[in-house]
């Protein structure tokens, strides 16, 4: 088969899935009789048994109703249904909290009162606030590197539902690393409060994997994704996940600086990026 067979034959798809589409939510003896009719009409018996597999029993070529599948069906495909939400305003709503969360990292920053107005006190007060600075940048790091990815890998032309909330879930997970941020900043010599942060991250991680899987299988993206940087992306992913497992380790067994290591999300992502583009051809 060429290529003008392929695109010949992945327009007639196209069309019939238009056709149901304008007529799905009415299904009954009319509708399918209509329908069926529709299909012979335009391409012949012979497509319908391959692109149409769907809809036609190969066996018995009769058409096979949502109905027939029982209520749980129709609600699962109602719930699964695009819906008429533009994208963009989805991705500016991430934008929106993407910029709060980190404006709240910086807040999280608290300035302790002077013993004293002298030099000497201000210069050790601010000593103090050094590891909480660090930190904050080591979250603002890891904030951005979400917000690259969720750009650089979320690019979808449509959605519904469950992907809807897919993307919320990221949003309540990044949401939390200020505080979890903030918990280590303050508490960092106790190891819970380095759990939580990995576990923030971590779950901040999965939510993200879950978002991005489902919208390939459901061909949300504007370009579906080749094997190859579906690959990349799971890779990416869990390296940060084995990074934030190794940080969690250090920090307990060694010495909590080892929290920096998160600088190295960049670096890392940079890495399989040439790798991806150019040492794995």
């Amino acid at each position: 088969m060429n290529d003008d067979e392929i695109e010949e034959k992945y327009a007639k798809l196209l069309k019939i899935k238009e056709h149901v589409d304008a007529i799905k939510d009415d299904w009954d003896e009319e509708t399918l009789a209509e329908l069926k009719e529709f299909l012979h009409e335009k391409y012949g018996n012979g497509d319908l048994q391959v692109n149409a597999p769907l809809l036609i029993n190969s066996n018995s070529e009769t058409f096979s109703s949502p109905s027939s599948d029982g209520f749980f069906s129709r609600v699962r495909n109602a719930f699964e249904r695009d819906v008429g939400i533009d994208p963009g305003r989805l991705m500016g709503l991430s934008d929106g909290i993407f910029g709060m969360v980190m404006t709240l990292l910086v807040f999280g920053i608290a300035i302790p009162e002077l013993v004293d107005n002298s030099y000497g006190s201000f210069l050790s007060t601010f000593m103090s606030m050094l590891p909480t600075i660090g930190v904050t940048i080591v979250g603002f790091v890891i904030i951005s590197s979400f917000w690259i990815y969720h750009h650089e890998y979320m690019k979808i032309k449509n959605l519904n539902i469950p992907y809807l909330w897919l993307n919320i879930l990221f949003l309540i997970c990044l949401s939390f690393i200020p505080f979890s941020t903030s918990l280590i900043g303050e508490y960092s010599e106790f190891f819970a409060s380095e759990v939580v942060f990995g576990i923030n991250i971590l779950f901040t991680i999965i939510s993200f994997l879950l978002m991005y899987v489902y919208a390939t299988r459901r061909g949300f993206m504007e370009v579906q994704p080749t094997k190859k940087e579906r690959r990349h992306v799971l890779l990416t992913m869990g390296s940060i996940m084995g990074l934030t497992v190794i940080v969690n380790l250090l920090d307990f067994n060694v010495s909590s600086k080892f929290i920096y290591l998160f600088l190295l999300i960049p670096v890392i992502s940079t890495i399989l990026d040439i790798w991806h583009n150019y040492g794995n051809s």
